[in-house]
């Protein structure tokens, strides 16, 4: 009996073929990273305050001073929300008074905005804020906004797996490659916040969706070898090229629906990989498609300059794993014994929270110090060390040091950044970008981690249900950054105390670098401290489980 890798060793592992695929599938992740962050720029919140109309009656003296000054970071500057009663700074202009000698401003009577608010044109010229005035009352809509984007991504990571299930990799990659760029197009011309907001869901679902396919995809048809560069640095860089282009876009047009119209038609870029890109043959293998997957192959042999055997695969031969009697699991045998319910809470922790500090230093960068461009580009920049690092410490160093100590540097700096002088905003800026280093780093590491301690027969689920717990962080995120409107410091000692806790949580976990992958939950690694008690009789397993070389196969960001 053959399994599928050793039907197809002929090919080699990085021939024409492999490479192509590997090039062309990570490119499509790129429109991911800008489409993914893009929200930083529709939904950025400029300077503003209140309008005085021009027939308010007012002297330029009292007109100047029409708006009361408040405290934000230890600076007085005008209202965004308030300004003073315009009908008794009319009648004060009338009578000839003079504000701050005459009258005393801080004794005077406040009303809200009534007649609109004024935006700075310095950084933007037109959001879905400006656009829909979502500000002061109403500034709830748009982190809200952010939240219903990463709950489309969560609907579309829990039906994505099951649709490529059934319609085949390359069919749910290319329609839901479609459907982001339709409901991004779509998105351009929407009449107000509720129309945007519904799509944005769509999008989000559509994004996660096409990122999943193309990763599993790619899991599939490239080699052993291959795989887990594919799977840390092929996509992960690809995603981060494609967040590096978003603030250059920003940058030229900053008028929202001319900024996302660019950022949709480069999906319309990915149409001719329709005819390049190849469906999984493992998937056709196991749909029973035997010859469609073995043309496949031998296209791929000729492109690799090799000549096939005459039969590739023999149904009688080849060994289909997943068409083999296995034994059913369910999500409740994440939760049978002390030692697999532990490490499943303590997974689920683990990815909510590094998921709020990567989300939320992402969305963040529009309120540091400086140009909100350059900081956004910075922020993408700097996660190409990140994955680089993390491939490195996955490749020489244990686990759980290496996840604890990113995710320490990354809580610990941001913990700092409320002791920097204000003067210092180069400093702030550079902790700011450490502290994403680390979480970034830690992101990356905790799928290959995840998927390392739990057993062959639930993996799957494992992973699954940490990345569910992912997807509830970056739904929370927007909030924490919403957070700064009333401490700016406060979203930092959040996300730095919560991720130190999660680096401590992390030293708990068992260590499974060099370890064999468990095929059952009597064979998983012992929690740290955890006083092992053996399953009972009722604990299933499966001694004829195989190992799953593709261990990343759920896993997405």
């Amino acid at each position: 009996m053959r399994d599928y890798d050793a039907a197809t060793a002929f090919l080699g592992e990085w021939g024409r073929f492999q490479r192509l695929v590997f090039f062309l599938l990570s490119a499509s992740i790129i429109p991911n990273g800008f489409n993914g962050m893009s929200v930083v720029f529709l939904a950025g919140t400029p300077e503003h305050r209140c309008v005085v109309p021009r027939g308010a009656n007012l002297s330029g003296e009292w007109r100047n001073a029409s708006i009361p000054l408040e405290l934000r970071d230890g600076q007085e500057v005008p209202s965004r929300c308030r300004r003073y009663r315009l009908a008794a700074l009319a009648n004060f202009s009338a009578l000839g008074l003079r504000p701050g000698s005459d009258v005393e401003l801080e004794a005077l009577e406040q009303e809200p905005c009534l007649d609109g608010w004024e935006y700075s044109r310095d950084v933007y010229r037109s959001t879905i804020i400006t656009e829909w005035n979502l500000v002061c009352d109403n500034d709830w809509k748009g982190p809200l906004s952010t939240s219903l984007f990463f709950v489309g991504v969560l609907l579309g990571s829990f039906i994505s797996g099951q649709l490529s299930d059934k319609f085949g990799r390359k069919n749910v990659l290319f329609a839901t490659l479609a459907m982001q760029t339709g409901f991004s197009f779509i998105q351009v011309f929407s009449t107000s916040w509720e129309m945007f907001s519904v799509l944005f869901v769509l999008v989000g679902m559509g994004q996660i969706s096409n990122y999943v396919a193309a990763f599993v995809l790619g899991t599939e048809i490239l080699g052993k070898s291959v795989r887990l560069l594919f799977s840390t640095l092929g996509v992960c860089i690809f995603y981060a090229f494609g967040y590096m282009l978003l603030p250059l876009f920003a940058f030229f047009l900053r008028d929202w629906r001319m900024l996302l119209l660019a950022l949709t038609l480069p999906g319309l870029l990915c149409i001719p990989l329709w005819w390049i890109i190849p469906e999984s043959p493992r998937w056709l293998i196991s749909m029973g498609r035997f010859q469609e997957a073995e043309d496949i192959i031998r296209k791929a042999a000729k492109t690799n300059g090799i000549t096939a055997p005459d039969v590739i695969f023999d149904p009688s031969e080849l060994q289909d794993v997943n068409s083999q009697k296995q034994q059913t699991y369910t999500i409740l045998d994440l939760l049978r014994t002390r030692n697999i319910l532990t490490i499943t809470i303590m997974s689920v922790l683990l990815w909510m929270i590094i998921s709020v500090g990567y989300f939320g230093l992402s969305l963040d960068t529009p309120n540091l110090h400086g140009d909100v461009y350059v900081n956004c580009f910075l922020s993408a920049v700097i996660e190409v060390p990140a994955y680089i690092i993390s491939w490195l410490l996955l490749r020489n160093l244990p686990r759980r040091y290496s996840m604890a100590a990113a995710l320490f540097l990354g809580g610990c700096v941001l913990l700092f950044i409320q002791l920097v002088p204000s003067h210092l905003n180069v400093l702030s800026i550079l902790l700011v970008m450490l502290g994403k280093f680390g979480i970034t780093s830690a992101f990356s590491m905790v799928y290959v981690y995840t998927a390392e301690l739990y057993p062959t027969v639930v993996r799957n689920m494992g992973v699954g249900a940490s990345s569910m717990a992912s997807r509830l962080g970056s739904i929370l995120s927007p909030y924490f950054v919403y957070l700064g409107a009333y401490d700016r410091f406060l979203p930092y000692i959040l996300m730095g105390s919560l991720t130190v806790l999660s680096g401590i949580l992390t030293l708990f976990l068992p260590e499974s670098y060099g370890m064999p992958l468990p095929d059952t939950i009597d064979q998983m690694l012992r929690v740290k401290g955890l006083e092992y008690r053996p399953p009972s009789s009722s604990t299933r397993e499966s001694k004829e489980e195989e190992e799953n070389p593709e261990i990343f196969k759920s896993t997405a960001f």
